[in-house]
């Protein structure tokens, strides 16, 4: 059996029946296309989340009221029945955890809105943190000076300011030393943010950050804020440092021996654990909707096939005349069978790539193309092709060689 001639015969067979070669792959190249596109955006997303988003580093936990994403309804309500943490436990934990290297403090008021002249800037997120908070999120500057101590002993007002407010608000102006509202309050812009771009769409440089203890001035003291703390390192010292933040915290809530927390302690890898259950489970349903495409599409395959075998009839008895054994027919319709899935598996692949660059350019939504999976594809759909090939190249290798040749269409 020539393989190649099997090959040949099947992109010519395509090639002369185009609609119906079309028709014929659109399950395939559907089911692929979904599986390339689905892969390629959680492999983006997961690096944009673990490096963007949570930002954290394997050296770094954060001590809340409750945890920064709860799923669980029952949790949140039990969550916002605890005590706020304040900056008495900041500073306890700043003072007595000796196995921590940094500890900040955070808070931050959404849909903030920011002012210069005639121009205002919307949806704006307005962060609180103390001046080690800036080493603990690696804060890179453009421009002029973050926040430091003596600002927040002050409460000076001063804010430094993402890039989208310097662009939108204060273009074309030097904004360094400029005077901006911040919901009706005065702040002098001592520094500009470095542009971090979109995540998941949204921009990351729609923000103004100032001292703390001057966010509490603006916006009140009694709601609760997070506190960051950097370790020497990750396994025994991070474990180490959660334990004495545990361990201050409990003293200084009165939680009772042997009772549950009243605050939560989470790492990156907690929430990347979160965040990896949330998009398995994407995942497997959108495997799940790809893989109903590629069996609808095998079957129009071995449908296409029978077809292919009835109008061949006459040519499959002449070559079994010529001494074409059973499994030289049998083979050449199943490479025929896997080189159309085949075409659509790549079809179906850049069709996929396609798509997830497309949105990655028109929203910013994060992908990243993973060579296992372009191979996955084409393997999955070239077996899919041979497997719904089996009933047709069956039929035509059992077909008598005699009856065959008397055959009319």
């Amino acid at each position: 059996m020539n393989v190649s001639e099997a090959v040949r015969i099947a992109l010519l067979s395509l090639w002369a029946n185009k609609l119906r070669s079309f028709l014929t792959l659109l399950g395939i190249v559907i089911g692929v296309s979904a599986v390339i596109a689905v892969v390629t955006f959680e492999s983006g997303i997961n690096g944009y989340v673990a490096e963007k988003i949570f930002n954290l580093g394997a050296d770094v936990f954060i001590v809340s009221k409750m945890g920064n994403v709860v799923t669980d309804p029952e949790k949140f309500i039990e969550g916002n029945k605890r005590k706020d943490v304040t900056m008495e436990h900041y500073e306890a934990i700043a003072e007595g955890c000796s196995a921590c290297t940094i500890v900040g403090a955070s808070i931050w008021q959404f849909n903030g809105k920011v002012v210069y002249g005639t121009q205002s800037s919307t949806d704006t997120l307005v962060r609180g943190w103390t001046p080690t908070m800036t080493r603990i999120y690696d804060l890179d500057l453009d421009l002029g000076r973050t926040i430091n101590e003596a600002d927040m002993e002050e409460t000076a007002p001063v804010v430094v300011i993402g890039s989208d407010i310097r662009d939108n608000l204060l273009p074309g102006v030097d904004p360094i030393g400029k005077e901006i509202r911040v919901d009706g309050h005065l702040y002098r812009v001592i520094g500009v943010g470095t542009k971090r771009g979109k995540t998941l769409g949204q921009s990351a440089d729609n923000w103004v950050m100032m001292p703390i203890t001057t966010w509490f001035k603006a916006y009140g003291s009694h709601k609760t804020l997070n506190v960051w703390a950097k370790t020497n390192g990750v396994g025994l010292p991070m474990e180490q440092a959660i334990d004495q933040a545990r361990v201050i915290m409990r003293a200084r809530r009165h939680d009772p021996v042997g009772g549950k927390d009243s605050f939560s302690i989470e790492t990156n890898e907690s929430f990347m654990s979160l965040w990896s259950n949330l998009s398995g489970t994407f995942f497997i349903v959108m495997i799940v909707i790809a893989s109903i495409s590629l069996v609808v599409g095998g079957i129009v395959i071995m449908n296409i096939m029978l077809v292919s075998v009835t109008e061949r009839t006459r040519e499959i008895g002449i070559r079994k005349a010529m001494g074409a054994r059973r499994r030289d027919v049998m083979l050449q319709f199943l490479i025929e069978s896997g080189t159309m899935a085949l075409i659509g598996g790549l079809i179906g692949v850049a069709g996929g790539i396609s798509i997830a660059k497309g949105v990655t350019l028109a929203i910013g939504m994060p992908s990243a193309i993973k060579i296992w999976a372009v191979a996955a594809g084409l393997i999955v759909a070239t077996g899919v092709g041979i497997f719904f090939g089996v009933y047709p190249a069956r039929k035509a290798a059992k077909l008598d060689p005699i009856v065959a040749l008397r055959f009319e269409l």
